[in-house]
């Protein structure tokens, strides 16, 4: 992923926050572990244990919190095929950071 867009340079949805979390990835066929990179409200830059396709529809479980989300693929890194970025079905912080930033303002 481009220097600028983990530092934030670009307008996000949402603030990342560098966190090292163990994840559990569920496809149509089996489950892997994975591990996150960088967090945020609306999705996450993970660490896969297998390489993901752009599009694919997987759910994410976060050992730490015991939440789950349904995700959809947006982002494959060209020179490192196992880091990839996924967005949450609904924004939410089932990541368990404590201290979310202000923009983290989840729906009712």
């Amino acid at each position: 992923m481009p220097s600028e867009a983990i530092s934030g340079q670009h307008k996000r949805r949402s603030t990342r926050v560098p966190l090292a979390l163990l994840i559990e990835i569920h496809d149509s066929a089996e489950a892997f572990p994975a591990e996150t990179i960088v967090v945020n409200l609306h999705g996450a830059l993970i660490s896969t244990s297998i390489p993901l396709n752009i599009g694919m529809t997987i759910s994410v479980y976060v050992y730490l919190t015991d939440k789950r989300s349904v995700c959809k693929v947006v982002y494959t890194d060209p020179e490192r095929p196992l880091c990839c970025g996924i967005e949450l079905d609904k924004p939410r912080n089932i990541w368990g950071v404590p201290l979310p930033p202000d923009d983290w303002e989840e729906a009712p």
